[in-house]
Parts: structure tokens; C-alpha cells; sequence
């Protein structure tokens, strides 16, 4: 009786992901240049918070220097204490149109995450330029951005009028450890943050990627400024929730234009990635992370041991299951031109994901908190 309750527990688990959760396992929507030509661009300045970027940085910056940008653009990069001279390059740029400023961070006050501290310097830098009717484009140091990017955006906002453009850009999926566990990351983010909900001005579900958040100067306003989120660790979506409490439309969408080239070489790289964040976004609470730990369990490791292991109904509920898990994965696979047959262990991988967000608890109770750049937070900061 209990093995066949957990079996269809499983399967209406996933009977209500796939058919009744935003149909979040959809790859799209994606963005394309081939918008129609505005009479007025308005104007945008990009903030590229950086720390240690310096594999990086010239070909982020370059990329956006060179944006087919019919208004008036400009670039502020914050040197947030990088040590590798992230900064020197920068400066170091050919720069005719003088479109380009470097602002060397000042010492993190307390209170504010080292990201959100960078990103409000640049807003500072950015606002004393940017008119009313502007934007201000923020955007990661180790992402490369097509000629026609910040134009697409934009252009998606004021036809949509929308206050939030957000998009997940394209990942590094070369190495063994990429291949098997990106394309997953991105479908579990898709999971947890549903773009359809997001793109729903009428549900209240919110969420961003931080790779790419173009944001209307009103917006930014309305909420307060970057120092309204300044505790956050989760910065991208904790910004996104803040723009559509205030009443903010928001798209987040698959990004063609923009690319990450940032690699993770090994598991132990993807492993960080996870763990820095997985156990904030429980709110550091040990109940929250038995239950989801549980429900994790039953959805992703119940399919397949109630195929392999079960009877009569158990079974069948598993294998149900299980091919809903499958062809859940494949647009995600497709998007990354990776074989079907990668949709095959996405339960282990699962298993993976969930070991790192134990990792992520265990490092918080130890002291360790959230470790990335150099720096540690214990907890979400509020001042």
C-alpha cells in the first residue's frame, strides 16, 4: 500500500511539472535581431561589476564598445579589489569614442554583498549620465555579447514596454563535467523559476538571470536603487521580485546573442556553483532542506527504483514517471546539440545536485557560508 501511495505520488509529481508548471521544460523564448527600427533609442550605460576577471574582461568589454547601438551608449566597469589587474587591462583598451569608464571599488561597507556593493558604484557612475527615459544594462564580466545585443533588448522593452529584460545567456558546454551537468542546471533553474510565470504579469512568480538585466531607470527607481537589495546572494532574482512587487513587468528568455566564457573544467567547479547558493535559497532553514531533500528523493530517484525495483502498479506509476522525467529534458538537450541518450541519467545527475545543496548546508553550519571570490558570507546580509 505505501510502495504504491509513493509510486503515484511520483507520477502525479510529474504529471503536474510537465503539464501544469509553466510549461518550464520548453526551451524558449529566445530573442532574435530582427526588430523593427525605433525613431528614438534611448539611452543605456552597462555596468560590468568585476573581481578577478581578467581571462576575461577585454573580450566582455569589447564586445560591448562594438554594440550596433543606433542611441547613445556607454560602459562602466567597477574593479571590485581585483588582484590580477582587471582594472589595468581595462584602462588599457582602445577607447576612442571615450565611451568606457573604469571606477575603482571602494572597501565593501558592512551590510552589503561584495556584488550588489560593485553593481551599486556602477549605478551611481551610470546615473549621473542616464536620462530619465533610459536604461541601464547590468551584465557579468565573463560574458561576450553579438554586435546587435543590447539593441534586441531594448528593443524587446519598449515594444513590450516592459520594465525587466532578463536573459540566461548561452553556457560553456565542452568538457565532460559541462556536458553532463550545464544543460541540466539550466533545466533545474527553468524548474525552480518557471519563464512563463515570470513573463505572466499576473502571477507573482519573479526571477532574473544576472548575466543579462537590462532595466528601465524609473524601475530602478521605483524600487530603491540597487541598496535596496543590498543583503541579497541571490542578487539577480531578488532584483527581479523587487521590480514586479513594485508593480514591473518583467521577460526572461534563452539568450542566442550572449555567451558565457566562463568554463567549468571539472565537477568539483559545477559543485561550487551550486553549493554557493543552494542552501540561501532555503533560507537557511534544516526543514526546508529535509523536505526539499525528501521531495527530491521521490521525484527524481522514485521513478527509477519503482521501474527497476517495483510491481504491477508500482511499476507502471514508475516508468510513467520516468518517461515524463526523460522527455522533459530533451528540449534542453536539443538546445545544446548534446544525444538524447544524456536524458538517460539525469536522475544521477539529480542525485549530483542534490548532494551539492547538503554541501552547501554543511558548509553554512560550519562557518563557511557562501565562499565565492575570496569572500565568505555566513549568511544573507541585512543591515
Amino acid at each position: 500500500m505505501i510502495k504504491n501511495l509513493l509510486a503515484f505520488t511520483s507520477l502525479a509529481a510529474w504529471m503536474k511539472l510537465v503539464f501544469a508548471h509553466g510549461r518550464f521544460w520548453q526551451f524558449g523564448p529566445q530573442l532574435r535581431p530582427d526588430y523593427v527600427d525605433h525613431d528614438v533609442w534611448p539611452d543605456v550605460t552597462v555596468v560590468v561589476p568585476a573581481r578577478d576577471e581578467a581571462e576575461s574582461i577585454e573580450s566582455c568589454l569589447l564586445s560591448l564598445l562594438n554594440q550596433d547601438y543606433r542611441g547613445k551608449l556607454s560602459v562602466v566597469l567597477v574593479d571590485d579589489g581585483s588582484s590580477d589587474g582587471t582594472g589595468d587591462l581595462a584602462r588599457a583598451l582602445p577607447d576612442l569614442r571615450q565611451r568606457l569608464t573604469v571606477v575603482t571599488g571602494k572597501p565593501r561597507p558592512e551590510g552589503w554583498s561584495g556584488k550588489l556593493w560593485a553593481m551599486h558604484q556602477g549605478e551611481v557612475a551610470a546615473l549621473k549620465r542616464l536620462p530619465a527615459n533610459g536604461f541601464i544594462l547590468f551584465t557579468d564580466a565573463d560574458i561576450e555579447h553579438s554586435p546587435l545585443h543590447v539593441a534586441t533588448l531594448v528593443d524587446k522593452a519598449q515594444r513590450e514596454q516592459l520594465d525587466l529584460v532578463s536573459e540566461m545567456v548561452e553556457l560553456n558546454c565542452e568538457s565532460a563535467a559541462e556536458r553532463l551537468l550545464v544543460p541540466a542546471f539550466v533545466y533545474f533553474f527553468a524548474m525552480l523559476y518557471p519563464f512563463a510565470k515570470i513573463n505572466d504579469p499576473d502571477s507573482p512568480v519573479a526571477g532574473a538571470a544576472g548575466g543579462t538585466i537590462l532595466l528601465r531607470h524609473t524601475a530602478l527607481e521605483r524600487i530603491g536603487g540597487v541598496e535596496a537589495l543590498r543583503g541579497a546572494l541571490i542578487d539577480d532574482c531578488t532584483l527581479a521580485a523587487h521590480v514586479k512587487r513594485a508593480g514591473g513587468r518583467l521577460y526572461l528568455g534563452h539568450s542566442t546573442l550572449a555567451w558565457s566564457v566562463r568554463p567549468y573544467r571539472g565537477a568539483g567547479d559545477v559543485w561550487r556553483m551550486i553549493a554557493r547558493t543552494a542552501y540561501v535559497q532555503l533560507r537557511y532553514s534544516p526543514w526546508l532542506l529535509v523536505a526539499t531533500i525528501v521531495a527530491m528523493a521521490l521525484v527524481w530517484l522514485g521513478p527509477v527504483a519503482f521501474t527497476l525495483f517495483g510491481r504491477g502498479r508500482v511499476r507502471a506509476f514508475g516508468g510513467v514517471a520516468s518517461a515524463l522525467c526523460v522527455a522533459s529534458f530533451l528540449p534542453t538537450l536539443r538546445r545544446f546539440r548534446l544525444s538524447f541518450w544524456r536524458a538517460v541519467p539525469l536522475p544521477l545527475v539529480a542525485a549530483f545536485y542534490m548532494a551539492a545543496t547538503i554541501g552547501s548546508a554543511i558548509d553554512h553550519h560550519r562557518g563557511r557560508g557562501v565562499q565565492w571570490k575570496n569572500r565568505a558570507y555566513t549568511e544573507e546580509i541585512h543591515a
